[in-house]
């Protein structure tokens, strides 16, 4: 660790040749959408053994991820310091009573105006310390031009000395936080301006903003193309009311109907539309149970209950709108919206939507002839402000004799009072942003509900149950209360998750299992909508050992992705904007044993997914159609072992593609060995060769035409490069036994491509006319692949960081035949060796005995470069492979390029990432006996490239 540190800190002080560790080495923390300030901090949390901490300013919408993470520390038995101040009024007296809620937290307030930001980490050895601009603010830590700069230094190192001294100075003087002085401090304290930046007032002229404008000028040309119907998803609390004015205000209709399943929000709706468009009163009516509305008014605002009486439509001719909308568009397929479109025939049709996903697969889009005008979603409209930013907190539900909440929990454990007393204390522990909580609680069934409600306000936080058994004024009665500080708590099962409008929520609460991803993000999105004065809102996920919890990061991406990828979101969670998104330890490994159980790619997910694009689409989609939209990545087809290619998967969907034996089998080879983009140099090929084919032509390309094509196309090229592609396309690289055959006699058995003199890439004559269906689908699958392959650096043979599995590796070191199934942990071929590594043995499987054995070989990151790897067994100093291997190593001159693969563990598949080039460090190969006291040779093999933050903590970071 002293060589790594002093080589870091030269690196980035004196000379950038050093072989840095970029973990330890000096570093320049800015907040950019690949990182932020506090991820830095985080990442330094997670690995210290303490920290000591001298912030100004401090902000209550930090702390609840602050306090996730001290938690999980002081399972860990650690702790820190914090000195602070009151300079300028900033910190409130309620951010000093939420910090004295962290146990583990000392807190110090230093008289004087205070105005330093540092943060300093005690590490095994050596500490770091970040010093800047940024304050321990939400807005300084996530989006601020901010300049931090991260540095370690050993034990004994005068910045080290200097920096303790000079806190330990600021502790001392300062007052321990205690109740008697935040009380003292609330008497003479004032809000200072800053505190007023939040508060939002009402404008007396409203416009458009960003992604209205874009959404209208979208509307606007579907109107000019002569389109007579159109969709907008809008997440919930985006301004889709406004938005909808603007649009009829810019159609001007001579009369208008406005569609809604609730009276309550019709009103509303009314009462925004005559705020935009204006003119007098009786231009404006609501039509609904209790109301009777004037025939001549010009705006109408209807439920559609009154509005699908018999007595309404009879009155009503079917011109007798020329515009009509549909709010709460996803409920149009009911028979009483079905209804009303048969009668009317207007000009224009409108839908909105927060939601346009279904479980019950009702085509939404279709209704709306597949006009998707526009779309804002959660992401989107939180990156652009038009949200209140939330922080989510998932942690693990009460847990008892190692037993946690299960979906068939029995009542007397979900409403036991010591889990009340634990939710209850959770809750206050994480916050919430105003006065007093206004919160709505998620429960799994009515009983539970009530019987919460019940405890909750018996232990003082007053609370209502609602159900679907509470009649419209109850509900009305009770979400008043809430906006009226007279509740804290309304606790529902799934009544609330649309349609609902109470824009002081300050916590979400969920403490049910979840089963869609589509309710999830409409429960999380019910307390979004701007409020004046309200900077955040909590979102508290009480995550028991539910069958679905693998849903959860699943619906924070807002697509369907692989299990490699959902891992990535819980090692690593991000949102937009000034959202966070964080698991406890415990929480994340309930998550990760639910994930462990499904199949994601199972034809089940993958059917719904289809069926979601095809109602946005109007017809069939592609892969191609996955890969530019949709909530699903093409991968998860291609990769599917259960599916020969797409055309399979097509035909189970009822879709026929009709095509010869061998063209099957020439597409499942294109789908399977090519389409996942990470060598295009095939596909560009076969593109080429397609097409001239289509065009009636010779197909033919010559090689040096080919090289000329690549070189502008910024494509790698070799002479090597060029026998792999003849062996790949000939699939003599396949002429290898899986199960009774070859793979290559599983692809049709004879060369896709000929290579002719040495000169001509030629098409094989069979697919030169081929079916329409291998025609349309094979050209689909090489679109797809090209598209993919542009997450990969094309001009290099790897790309650093990404993902290839060993026959990914086989096929692209350029060698003839895949040997990935005998390859296991190495080969070397060619002064060329690529090393894959498993890094957590532990995670193995203990049913599995061969990779159990496996563990022994325990492959250790020492300082954030350096690998300790070791040769299989038995082995010696003096083995040929291993003499290969050190060949010129000594003399600095290393004969063998070691490239190196790892992936986090056994559970995350095939796929390893690629870290680059390592050099074998001089000296020290070691052998050593391993498990069953067989000899193995260890070697320290240093990446070439250090790793980055972002990779160690998905690769290493415990």
């Amino acid at each position: 660790m002293n060589d790594a540190l002093t080589n870091a800190v030269l690196a980035g002080l004196a000379d950038s040749q050093y072989p840095a560790n970029n973990f330890l080495g000096p570093r320049l923390l800015t907040n950019s959408q690949q990182e932020t300030i506090w991820q830095e901090l985080k990442r330094q949390l997670a690995d210290c053994r303490g920290f000591a901490w001298t912030v100004a300013f401090i902000s209550a919408d930090m702390l609840a991820p602050f306090k996730l993470i001290m938690e999980d520390l002081a399972q860990a038995g650690i702790s820190g310091t914090l000195v602070t101040g009151t300079y300028l009024n900033f910190n409130t007296p309620r951010v000093f009573r939420e910090l004295l809620k962290i146990k583990n937290l000392t807190v110090k307030v230093t008289p004087g105006p205070l105005h330093a930001k540092g943060y300093l980490f005690d590490h095994d050895g050596f500490q770091t310390a970040v010093i800047g601009s940024a304050n321990f603010t939400r807005s300084a830590l996530l989006a601020n031009q901010e300049w931090c700069l991260r540095i370690s230094s050993k034990d004994q190192a005068g910045l080290t000395s200097r920096l303790k001294a000079e806190f330990n100075r600021l502790a001392r003087d300062g007052q321990p936080l205690t109740e008697a002085w935040i009380k003292d401090y609330e008497l003479g304290w004032q809000p200072g301006q800053q505190h007023m930046l939040h508060v939002k007032h009402a404008s007396s002229s409203i416009k458009p903003n960003h992604m209205q404008t874009e959404a209208l000028a979208a509307l606007d040309q579907l109107v000019k193309s002569g389109q007579h119907r159109a969709l907008v998803v809008s997440a919930t609390g985006t301004g889709k009311t406004y938005l909808a004015a603007f649009a009829v205000q810019a159609y001007q209709p001579r009369r208008f109907l406005y569609l809604v399943h609730r009276e309550q929000i019709a009103k509303k709706a009314l009462a925004s539309f005559k705020q935009i468009i204006g003119g007098p009163a009786s231009d404006y009516a609501l039509l609904s149970g209790g109301q009777r509305a004037d025939p001549a008014a010009k705006y109408l605002f209807a439920t559609v209950q009154s509005a699908a009486r018999d007595r309404f439509l009879q009155a009503m001719p079917k011109d007798a709108f020329d515009y009509i909308l549909i709010d709460e568009a996803h409920r149009a397929a009911a028979p009483s919206y079905q209804r009303l479109m048969g009668h009317f025939q207007p000009d224009f049709w409108l839908g909105l939507t927060a939601t346009p996903e279904r479980m019950d697969q009702q085509d939404i889009y279709q209704l709306f002839d597949y006009n998707l005008a526009y779309e804002v979603r959660l992401r989107d409209a939180l990156a652009e402000k038009m949200l209140t930013p939330f922080h989510y907190i998932g942690i693990r539900d009460y847990e008892k004799d190692g037993i946690t909440s299960t979906d068939a929990s029995s009542l007397r454990w979900l409403g036991a009072s010591e889990r009340v007393d634990y939710i209850l204390k959770e809750l206050d522990y994480y916050g919430y942003d105003g006065d007093q909580p206004r919160g709505l609680v998620f429960a799994s069934r009515q009983e539970e509900a009530r019987a919460l409600a019940q405890s909750f306000s018996q232990q003082g936080h007053p609370a209502r149950s609602l159900t679907n058994q509470d009649s419209q004024a109850a509900r009305q009665d009770a979400v008043q209360a809430l906006e009226q500080g007279q509740l804290e708590y309304l606790v529902t099962v799934d009544l609330f998750n649309e349609g609902i409008d109470i824009p002081s929520l300050n916590q979400i609460v969920m403490l049910r299992s979840t089963q869609s991803s589509t309710v999830f993000i409409q429960q999380l999105g019910r307390g979004l909508r701007l409020f004046p004065g309200q900077t955040f809102v909590t979102v508290i996920d009480f995550i028991g050992n539910y069958q679905h919890n693998y849903l959860i990061p699943l619906a924070l991406a807002g697509q369907k992705i692989s299990k490699d990828q959902l891992r990535q979101q819980l090692s690593r969670p991000d949102f937009a904007g000034l959202s966070t998104v964080s698991f406890s330890r415990i929480a994340s490994e309930e998550i990760l044993r639910s994930l462990d159980k499904v199949k994601l790619d199972a034809l089940k997910e993958l059917k719904e997914a289809y069926l979601e694009r095809q109602q946005e689409l109007g017809r069939v989609p592609l892969l191609m159609d996955f890969a530019r939209g949709g909530k699903v990545s093409p991968l998860l087809f291609i990769e599917n072992k259960s599916l020969k290619h797409y055309g399979a998967f097509l035909e189970k969907m009822g879709e026929a593609c009709p095509m010869s034996s061998y063209e099957s089998q020439v597409l499942s080879f294109i789908t399977r060995e090519l389409a996942t983009g990470k060598r295009p140099h095939e596909l560009d090929l076969l593109k080429e060769l397609f097409a001239l084919a289509a065009r009636g032509k010779e197909a033919r390309v010559a090689g040096k035409a080919l090289q000329k094509r690549w070189q502008a196309l910024g494509f790698y090229d070799s002479s090597d490069l060029r026998k792999s592609l003849a062996s790949v396309l000939s699939l003599d690289f396949f002429n290898v036994k899986s199960g009774k055959t070859t793979v290559k006699d599983q692809y049709g058995g004879e060369p896709i491509v000929d290579f002719e003199n040495n000169a001509d890439y030629c098409l094989n004559p069979k697919l030169l006319d081929p079916s329409p269906a291998f025609r349309r689908l094979a050209a689909d699958a090489i679109a797809t692949g090209l598209f993919l392959a542009k997450n990969y650096d094309a001009s290099r043979q790897f790309t650093l960081y990404r993902q290839y599995d060993r026959k990914d590796v086989c096929r692209l070191l350029n060698w003839p035949l895949d040997v990935s199934r005998p390859m296991y942990g190495y080969r070397i071929t060619n002064q060329v060796c690529p090393i894959f590594i498993t890094y957590k043995k532990e995670e193995i499987s203990e049913d599995n005995k061969k990779r159990r054995r496996s563990a022994v070989y325990d492959n250790q990151l020492s300082d954030g470069q350096t690998l300790r790897w070791y040769t299989r067994s038995p082995r010696h100093l003096d083995s040929a492979e291993v003499q290969e291997l050190l060949s010129g190593v000594a003399i600095g001159r290393q004969a063998t390029q070691v490239l190196v693969f790892v992936k986090r563990s056994d559970a995350y598949g095939k796929q390893f990432y690629y870290l680059g080039e390592a050099a074998i460090v001089p000296g020290s190969a070691k052998e050593e006996l391993l498990g069953a006291k067989k000899p193995a040779v260890g070697l320290d093999l240093k990446l070439r490239q250090p790793l980055t933050p972002r990779m160690y903590d998905l690769l290493f970071a415990d």
